[in-house]
């Protein structure tokens, strides 16, 4: 990797921690994306609004996050990824000050801010985090790690600390969003301390540095792999990222919620921490298991969704939630390898200088399955929630059987035949 603009006084521990405020930014905006989700039984409560119109506002947030996943790489470019990123955070600041105002409509236009905050974060965020690593001596595979750990740890966080206050705090409706307000400023403090020119070239895999124990493994991949690599490896997957989290805290909690009663809320709390704690406990395994050459982490994620969508197809037919605990915990685990796993394969087949749009473009793939529960929501007059697990558990069988196609073609060199030719 090509390192551009370093000061060389610069000391290591300066350059180290230019990658934690990065990480920090998105571990806001990550706050600040899924602190609503706990609260989703409140709004129906407190509010009175129906099913359809607390998942569409759970869902609406991604109106906002996917162009702004599209649009992320011009932004970088125009104001530069500290300006962008800086930008991600306000926008994910303004946004917990529009949903604490209350009001259907204040929280429609928060969600959408939130939205654009974590598209940023995600688009710009997470190949600057990067960066920042490589910059700082790590490798850029440590460096995609640290960025998904810092994402999944603010969404983990911010729906947990948001449903205890939203349970035992005052103000359930308002407290919540004024502790990312808080850290969000915090963080925007932080980034000012960044050198906006310690950045890295664009794409961290170009020539002249390793990518890791694998890095041997033959010559860069052609236009035709790459297309191939995405259709057979990313795609397939990528809506599974977001979709496993929606069923396990947006779904599941929900189909349950008449029988936990007052705990309700505090349930729901439990199953997004377990969800997302499960997600960060597997991305250190998805990064072993990933390879140039094999699939063993995106078959190991699919065959975790798939696993975790028929667990929850079991809890919410049996009304059991300890089974809903199970299912959060293997959706976590199937969402954890399938994120960290689709980024690395990303940034491996990412063209020279397109590594922010090959992210976005991934991200907003990914969020596509965030939408899941609005769509749900709207058939569940006349289909039943367990019938619509079984079938999403189908349909995720299917887009596993096209990741565990037994052989394909490569032209990753040597390396290749080392494991028998097979992909």
């Amino acid at each position: 990797m090509t390192v551009t603009a370093l000061d060389p006084a610069r000391s290591e521990s300066g350059r180290s921690a230019d990658w934690r405020w990065a990480g920090a930014a998105l571990f806001v905006c990550g706050w600040g994306g899924n602190q609503f989700t706990p609260l989703l039984d409140l709004y129906r409560s407190v509010n009175g609004w129906s099913a359809t119109v607390v998942n569409a506002l759970l869902g609406a947030y991604v109106f906002g996050l996917i162009p702004a996943l599209l649009l992320g790489g011009g932004a970088a470019r125009r104001f530069g990824r500290k300006g962008t990123v800086s930008l991600a955070v306000l926008s994910s600041v303004l946004g917990s000050c529009l949903i604490a105002a209350q009001g259907l409509g204040g929280v429609a236009v928060g969600r959408l801010f939130s939205g654009v905050g974590v598209g940023l974060a995600m688009a710009v965020g997470t190949s600057w985090t990067t960066e920042l690593s490589v910059a700082s001596g790590a490798s850029p595979q440590t460096g995609a790690k640290r960025a998904a750990l810092s994402l999944t740890a603010g969404f983990g966080l911010g729906a947990g600390v948001a449903g205890v206050l939203a349970q035992w705090g005052p103000w359930p409706e308002s407290l919540p969003y004024a502790v990312q307000v808080v850290l969000g400023l915090s963080a925007l403090g932080g980034l000012r301390r960044v050198d906006p020119g310690a950045l890295v070239a664009a794409h961290p895999f170009s020539s002249g540095h390793r990518r890791g124990p694998h890095a041997d493994q033959g010559a860069p991949l052609g236009d035709r792999d790459r297309r191939r690599r995405f259709k057979t490896r990313v795609l397939p997957m990528a809506p599974w990222v977001f979709g496993t989290s929606a069923v396990a805290y947006a779904i599941v909690p929900q189909a349950l919620a008449p029988r936990l009663g007052h705990h309700a809320l505090i349930f729901a709390t439990v199953l997004t921490v377990v969800t997302l704690g499960a997600g960060m406990l597997t991305q250190p395994l998805a990064r072993r298991l990933d390879h140039p050459v094999t699939r063993r982490a995106p078959r190991s994620a699919m065959a975790l969704v798939v696993a975790g969508l028929a667990i929850a197809a079991v809890a919410v037919a049996t009304d059991q939630p300890i089974v809903a605990l199970g299912a959060a915990a293997v959706l976590g685990a199937g969402y954890g390898m399938s994120l960290l796993s689709g980024l690395l394969e990303v940034q491996r087949i990412a063209p020279p200088g397109r590594m922010v749009a090959a992210t976005g473009a991934f991200y907003s793939l990914a969020y596509a399955g965030f939408l899941l529960p609005a769509l749900l929501a709207s058939l569940a007059h006349a289909v039943p929630v367990t019938t619509e697990l079984i079938g999403l558990t189908v349909i995720a069988a299917v887009c596993t059987a096209v990741i565990w196609r037994p052989r394909e073609r490569t032209s990753l060199g040597a390396g290749a035949a080392s494991v028998g030719g097979t992909a």
